[in-house]
């Protein structure tokens, strides 16, 4: 189909790394429709919950629409010369007065490979500081680490169609069913035209992906080192290692294996039984096709680069990689996570798979890019980089398409980092996150839907994002942003891009210095050649690209067996088995994982905008097991905190027996602009992985207790309000409107006078109907008398009289008398 048949335009999903092909169309009201592309080979047509909701978010409430200059009296519009050129003379003058390590950016996967790529340019190349690192440190460095240790590459040698061919999956730390829905349903049909497919799902925590499993393995937390040392062993010991593989193709695996037989209680360290592990075991060994997916529950821990190559070990140990339906899978989480890591947006990093560690790649980027400013050393990893801002070594930060207020660990040292930092500019479409409220100079960016470049999804295929949609404001791309500022910083010549087609074509070309034999895998010399007219109808391409592909290509890597290390042999990673750096004490008696709800992303700043995605999951919760709640004295529906030595947060239990008595689960969405004291990063230590910088987000020492409330309130408001002094209240979208639940320790006549502070009340009147049982109801109603605003105050509300209160609000009914009008008097 053309790619506007119908006004139907072809672009790509904003949410995680599946990069599903979506096809939009602006409606004659404003609205978009959105439906899933059929002819994309990631998706075939098919969306998950978020995906269908796009165009429920791409409204302009909320929206920062100019740039602005934030002082301690006021807030200033600039327009863009005036913006770009003061963050040029700020960076300038920090890099003059204290070097060129004082500043950094840090960037994000929801930037475009075309963003990224420029903002990689600008401080490696012009400014010479390596001090740029993304949010994919957060959730996919410890992959690249174990790739680069294991293939001497950042890569997944896997397609998804192996999923349809492999005879076993394994699924490790990824509740796939909800943090990657459209490949779930893909496997989901894959398990229907061949029952045969066994299905394996390690997690400590039962989740929605343990529903097609036929077997789940509730491993202990940070014992997957452990387990798969075990593999191997196992692997060695009945005799189903495929030798002539490890002899001609690998080196290292003696060292390996050594290390993985050491002693160790496997049931008491896995707390699994002897017969769940000879079972999963026994399933890998002899089975032919198998395919393993890891994510953020491999990656987001103290050891996750050994985690990954313990994985990677057992596939090399049993050839089973480069082969249709078999091979390790690492899942990116966000949609272009893998294009951060192509254009070199890691602090550890050059760019298009090039090293520092390699003077001749230094010399071909410098040559390329026509600078003799490159950064020659690493810089500093986001958990480093923003313990430097805290310290005064960096004195400007430039964050773009991210909120590291909410995202990064231990969240009251990364406000007191950027509270001290001189300089801190942020690049967003949102007007309001924590982020942007910390910011000096806040640039108006495109969103989703307004943004033109490219993403690369988890099997390495590069898909356009389209604009489909005008900007509201000044909005501009971010590419545009940030070459304006390196042109005011002298760097006209190497930033004079006319259109993102430029940054794209450029980038490609960098790919192929130095790799006319492919030396690197990542190789675009097929889309080289690409004009203008070319790059905007660009279809779906698998990397590498030695030629443009008219069709849809399904490339396995290393199925010949030649690695991308110096030898073309693939390494054995020797990994030992090292308990969480988090133990449980008297004080902090259970262990926190966070992690992912199905339909909320990220911070919420997108997937919040939607009232059908709301209506899963409504507010912040904590999972715990009946017996640890009966414990704590902890009551199912009711709130309740969670603590330790880092911070606290007030968040709904949910008693189940899908997590262990010793663990709780928290999901990572909400934060202060969506709910007080509810933001699980404030419990979060930052503690890293030394190889790959990645913070331990899966295992966290806490403790909880009950939340005694004395009153509850329901505000229902057709525009967002500020509240402040409330213990708790957390925001849903609602069709209209929003609903804000809220409950205090204070007695309901206190909460009531405290609530109406924030009623309008340049409305017309306001209703006032208070029951003797101390209960409050009151509404303010525009001229029309149409429900503003609405608040109803008692000691507890059921799920069935939340709903009934918003159906009302939206189609007033009998609740709202206009005889019962009265002035409210506190």
């Amino acid at each position: 189909m053309n790619q506007q048949e119908e006004g139907w335009i072809k672009t790509t999903c904003a949410y995680c790394g599946v990069g599903c092909g979506v096809e939009a169309r602006p409606k004659a009201c404003g609205e978009l429709e959105v439906r899933g592309d059929q002819n994309h080979p990631s998706n075939y047509g098919k969306l998950c919950t978020k995906g269908i909701a796009l165009g429920d978010t791409v409204v302009h409430e909320g929206r920062l629409l100019y740039p602005t200059l934030n002082t301690q009296s006021a807030s200033q519009t600039l327009d863009w010369d005036e913006a770009t050129q003061m963050v040029a003379d700020r960076f300038s003058q920090t890099i003059e007065e204290h070097g060129r390590d004082s500043v950094a950016f840090y960037v994000s996967g929801q930037l475009l490979t075309e963003d990224y790529y420029v903002a990689n340019k600008l401080i490696k190349g012009f400014m010479g500081s390596a001090n740029i690192d993304s949010n994919s440190r957060l959730c996919m460095a410890s992959s690249v680490v174990g790739h680069k240790r294991a293939f001497g590459s950042d890569t997944v040698p896997i397609c998804y169609e192996d999923l349809e061919q492999a005879e076993m999956v394994v699924i490790v730390g990824s509740n796939l069913a909800w943090c990657h829905p459209v490949l779930f349903q893909r496997l989901r049909i894959a398990k229907q035209s061949n029952p045969a497919l066994n299905i394996v799902v390690i997690d400590p925590r039962r989740t929605d992906t343990c529903d097609l499993a036929d077997s789940h393995l509730a491993i202990a937390s940070g014992s997957d080192v452990a387990l798969f040392n075990g593999l191997l062993s196992h692997l060695q010991q009945h005799d189903a290692l495929d030798e002539p593989y490890i002899a001609t193709h690998t080196q290292g695996f003696q060292h390996a294996l050594e290390t993985a037989t050491r002693d160790i209680d496997l049931t008491q360290v896995t707390q699994l039984s002897t017969e769940q592990l000879h079972q999963f075991y026994c399933a890998f060994a002899h089975t032919e096709r198998v395919v393993t997916i890891y994510s953020q529950g491999v990656n987001q821990s103290s050891r996750g680069s050994d985690k990954v190559n313990a994985i990677l070990n057992c596939h090399l140990a049993t050839g089973k990689i480069g082969k249709p339906g078999s091979g390790p899978f690492s899942i990116t989480g966000q949609p272009n996570a893998m294009g951060g890591r192509e254009v070199g947006a890691l602090a550890n990093t050059l760019t298009a798979h090039m090293e520092f560690e390699n003077p001749r790649h230094q010399q071909l980027i410098r040559e390329f890019w026509q600078t003799e400013q490159l950064a020659t050393q690493p810089g500093l990893k986001a958990i480093d980089m923003f313990d430097a801002i805290e310290c005064g070594k960096i004195k400007a930060i430039w964050i773009m398409a991210t909120n590291p207020m909410v995202s990064l660990p231990n969240s009251d040292k990364i406000q007191s980092a950027l509270t001290k930092c001189p300089l801190v500019v942020v690049s967003d479409c949102i007007a309001d996150t924590e982020t942007t409220r910390m910011a000096d100079i806040v640039l108006p960016a495109q969103g989703w839907s307004e943004k033109s470049g490219t993403v690369t999804n988890s099997e390495r295929r590069i898909s356009r994002q389209r604009r489909i949609l005008p900007s509201p404001g000044q909005a501009k791309p971010d590419w545009w942003i940030i070459s304006q500022v390196a042109q005011k910083m002298g760097h006209t010549d190497a930033f004079n891009y006319q259109h993102e087609g430029e940054v794209f074509n450029e980038y490609a070309r960098l790919t192929t210095l130095d790799n006319l034999q492919n030396e690197r895998d990542l190789n675009l010399i097929g889309l080289t050649s690409l004009d203008a007219q070319g790059y905007s109808r660009l279809t779906p391409q698998q990397w590498p690209v030695t030629e443009l592909q008219q069709q849809t290509t399904n490339q396995r890597l290393f199925s010949d067996g030649r690695f991308n290390t110096p030898n073309h042999r693939g390494r054995f990673v020797a990994v030992c088995y090292h308990p969480p750096v988090a133990t449980i004490t008297h004080d902090t008696p259970l262990i926190l994982n966070s992690g992912r709800t199905r339909d909320h992303w990220h911070t919420m700043t997108r997937t919040g905008l939607s009232a059908q995605l709301a209506k899963h999951c409504s507010e912040p919760y904590v999972q715990i097991h009946p017996n640890t709640a009966a414990q704590f004295s902890i009551t199912d529906g009711h709130l309740a905190w969670v603590s330790n030595a880092q911070g606290t947060a007030l968040v709904r239990a949910n008693v189940t027996c899908d997590v262990s008595p010793q663990q709780l689960f928290m999901p990572i969405h909400w934060n202060d602009t969506t709910a007080n004291h509810s933001k699980p990063c404030a419990l979060i230590a930052n503690t890293t992985d030394k190889a790959s910088g990645q913070p331990e987000f899966k295992h966290s020492a806490v403790a909880i207790s009950p939340y005694q409330r004395n009153s509850c309130a329901l505000f229902i408001s057709k525009k967002i309000i500020h509240l402040k002094g409330i213990d708790y209240w957390a925001r849903q979208k609602i069709q209209g409107g929003y609903v804000y639940r809220i409950e205090s320790t204070l007695p309901i006549n206190e909460l009531a006078k405290a609530l109406a502070l924030y009623l309008d009340r340049d409305e017309r009147c306001q209703i006032r109907n208070e029951s003797a049982q101390g209960k409050a109801r009151w509404i303010t109603l525009d001229a029309h008398a149409r429900p503003v605003q609405f608040v109803s105050l008692q000691d507890h509300f059921t799920k069935q009289q939340v709903s009934e209160l918003i159906e009302a609000f939206n189609q007033p009914s009998e609740l709202f008398k206009a005889d019962e009008m009265i002035e409210i008097a506190l």
